[in-house]
């Protein structure tokens, strides 16, 4: 690299980050765009968030196999360009079947962005030294998600929903031009593999193959769909049932720094422990806070004397909740991408592409269904957490034993 370590973790944060801020950006607008594009049922506008992650799930098998022909810079710019194509398509709809086509169209084009970034991060860092990287980027990346919902609510209160969108595409061009001037290729002509399918297909089983890889791809789709679960209940769950309004976007942030915070303790841990180690824990963690949390709603929670209002958790209790829960969560993710990925450095684009698509096809489907089953409560979120976590738990568990005895 010519540029030093940081601007490289600040471009490849910025980068990732576009599937975050083309979410987060909108919750606090979801309700608008119910409104204005005369949606129905009101479950129905979780499509917004959802469509996103369905249509990133199409294109991720796409450029994992591009970026290891043609070089890692060709294959993030086309996948922008595919993007800011959605952005427009999105920010004109005036129906609700536009919009979502437009979001899967996002999809698509930010899938270049969750892979190829990736890929270059393996290129140039591996073992401890890429999770601590990972770590760091992942410190970041969460100032995105933990800020987008408060630059949504500020465009909202001086112009529509639909300028959120042109935002949003201002700032991808603005990584695109920042890749373009400042980024040198990090994969050499040599180390380039011919685009044919036999190769493509030689890396898929390779990558399906490898215990480690798949084993923690698996247990990465699984967190990863509870936190799609909560991203997708996160505005009825925040604005409405528990009636924030426009300090929805403060408390959501608030939450994602959690996540942050604890992706910059990892980078520090990660560099002393095994990672495995460290998912363990956090795992455990995870599952043990959310049993009791579950158990405290379910039998300790003092009814509402009005029985048209349905008993919930304080809003504090909530809060602390959530935070812990999602302190684990940044333990978490940075290191299940670098453990899957780890041992796959010579067909780095292929395999995120393949871990990437079973993470994201996993996260919707489990994330989808914990939205669908959201009754006005937040048990089915936290039942979720806690069904993911024992689930995780025991294939982590599983994978760090054989890697022991290996």
């Amino acid at each position: 690299m010519v540029q030093g370590n940081r601007e490289f973790i600040s471009l490849m944060a910025l980068l990732m980050s576009l599937v975050a801020l083309t979410i987060d950006a909108m919750l606090p607008a979801l309700s608008q765009i119910g409104d204005d594009l005369n949606v129905a049922n009101p479950n129905d506008i979780q499509l917004v968030v959802s469509m996103v992650f369905f249509g990133m799930a199409m294109g991720l098998m796409l450029y994992g196999p591009i970026s290891d022909s043609y070089g890692r810079k060709k294959a993030i710019y086309l996948g922008i360009g595919i993007f800011l194509i959605g952005s427009l398509i999105s920010s004109l709809s005036t129906s609700f079947t536009v919009m979502l086509i437009g979001r899967v169209v996002q999809g698509f084009g930010a899938a270049a962005c969750r892979v190829v970034t990736l890929a270059m991060i393996r290129d140039n860092f591996s073992g401890r030294e890429m999770g601590r990287v990972m770590s760091l980027i992942m410190v970041i990346f969460i100032m995105v998600p933990a800020l987008a919902p408060s630059l949504g609510q500020l465009v909202l209160l001086v112009a529509e929903w639909r300028v959120i969108f042109w935002m949003i595409f201002i700032l991808a061009l603005a990584g695109l031009l920042w890749l373009y001037f400042r980024q040198e290729e990090t994969l050499s002509e040599e180390d380039r593999i011919p685009f044919s399918l036999k190769n493509i297909t030689s890396g898929i089983r390779e990558t399906l193959k490898n215990p480690f890889s798949r084993g923690y791809t698996i247990a990465s789709g699984l967190m990863f769909g509870a936190f799609v679960g909560y991203l997708s209940t996160a505005q009825q769950i925040l604005q409405v049932q528990y009636q924030l309004g426009e300090l929805f976007s403060l408390y959501f942030g608030c939450l994602a720094l959690a996540i942050g915070c604890s992706s910059f303790v990892n980078s520090r841990l990660v560099m002393r422990f095994h990672m495995g180690t460290l998912c363990m824990g956090s795992l455990i963690a995870l599952c043990l806070i959310s049993l009791g949390f579950y158990g405290y709603i379910e039998f300790f929670l003092e009814p509402s004397l009005d029985v048209n209002v349905v008993a919930q958790p304080t809003l504090l209790a909530l809060m602390v909740y959530l935070a812990a829960v999602f302190f684990c969560f940044g333990i978490l993710f940075g290191n299940f991408n670098t453990l899957a990925l780890n041992p796959l450095g010579h067909i780095a684009g292929v395999a995120t592409s393949v871990i990437s698509s079973v993470q994201t096809l996993l996260s919707v489907a489990i994330g989808g269904l914990i939205g669908h089953y959201y009754n006005g409560t937040i048990q089915p979120l936290v039942f979720g957490f806690l069904a993911c976590g024992v689930v995780t738990l025991g294939i982590t568990t599983y994978l760090h034993v054989k890697s022991s005895d290996a």
